[in-house]
């Protein structure tokens, strides 16, 4: 079952409204998935190498997850992660800080002023895709594979025809649990191995609307959002190869009370952590980070080339002199050939 949101209402104990948290985000779903797939199942195990930095970015974006839940709710694999790599938990998202418009910033790489989408519910009935570039987009021109797995309906604004090798999505405005979505994931890189894959969890979103940011409710869905994200590094690790990947985690806004939307600092400072093959180890970035740097990063890793004047740039401090040489030469030396490996290579 598919619930096409979520209807505030009193709770008058934990009891009930952990069972309305449960029933609201149950996995079971009668409706179809809005999925596409072009690539062909012969070719889907193999690996396109691209030459630059890495194979693999994986970009994970837990909805509403403000930094300062991740040490209050001790957000263990989230926390490692940053610890290990590099992270600020400084980063800002753009104004309105909601969840679609900063979404589209996040995967184009623009503002808002230049992508156009203001709104915050599916609209797809008035308004088409996307006019800008998506991430999903410059990386298929570039001959990669591209995956997405939105847990809300409304990204169905980011499904752009033929961008992605694989997507899914509620219908209409629609919301999926983290174990549905990570349930997919798991499934699709048993057999596939794309470059550019993207994960949304909504838990935090969903608790914060409901019983408040930094509540105790919040707090679990966090640790929810933050089990996820582990159950992803282990099927990285299982298709690509340990060390073979590239993380990046973030989130579209925070929030205060019940609410995000606003300029306030808890409505727009995000977390920007970075983990995997690349990464300068035990990094604190400096601040400056915004959302849009995170379609630069993930693109300038894979030695993909972006627009003119584009507003995300790489996080290039992040990463290793060996992955910045790498990226910068890949990208300099334009649409090459591209190599494709077996799963059973690693392709580095």
């Amino acid at each position: 079952m598919i619930l096409s949101g979520l209807t505030r209402r009193p709770v008058t104990s934990i009891a009930q409204s952990m069972g309305i948290l449960a029933v609201a985000l149950g996995a079971a779903c009668a409706r179809p998935v809005q999925s596409v797939s072009s690539t062909s199942p012969a070719a889907s195990a193999s690996t396109v190498g691209t030459g630059a930095a890495t194979d693999h970015v994986i970009i994970v974006s837990v909805d509403g997850l403000r930094p300062d839940a991740i040490t209050r709710f001790k957000a263990a694999t989230i926390g490692r992660l940053a610890r290990e790599g590099s992270h600020s938990f400084a980063a800002v998202t753009i104004n309105p800080s909601k969840t679609l418009p900063s979404h589209t910033s996040m995967l184009t790489g623009e503002g808002p002023e230049e992508h156009g989408i203001k709104w915050n519910t599916n609209e797809t009935d008035t308004h088409s895709h996307v006019a800008v570039p998506t991430v999903f987009a410059l990386a298929r021109e570039r001959g990669l594979r591209t995956a997405a797995f939105f847990s809300k309906g409304k990204f169905n604004h980011l499904e752009v025809p033929g961008s992605l090798d694989h997507s899914q999505a509620p219908e209409g405005n629609g919301k999926w649990s983290a174990e549905r979505t990570v349930r997919d994931v798991e499934r699709y890189l048993g057999s596939t191995r794309p470059n550019l894959t993207f994960v949304h969890l909504g838990e935090p979103d969903y608790a914060g609307h409901l019983w408040g940011w930094m509540s105790w409710m919040y707090g679990r869905a966090v640790r929810t959002a933050d089990a996820a994200v582990e159950r992803l590094v282990v099927a990285a690790d299982r298709a690509f190869g340990a060390g073979n990947y590239t993380f990046i985690i973030t989130a579209d806004h925070g929030g205060h009370g019940r609410t995000h939307g606003s300029d306030r600092a808890e409505d727009v400072t995000i977390p920007w952590i970075t983990w995997g093959k690349g990464v300068r180890a035990g990094t604190a970035l400096p601040r400056g980070i915004r959302t849009m740097d995170t379609a630069g990063t993930a693109l300038w890793l894979l030695g993909v080339d972006v627009p003119a004047g584009w507003t995300g740039l790489p996080v290039r401090q992040a990463f290793t002199e060996t992955a910045r040489l790498a990226a910068d030469l890949s990208r300099s030396s334009g649409s090459g050939t591209l190599a494709t490996t077996s799963a059973g290579s690693s392709g580095q």
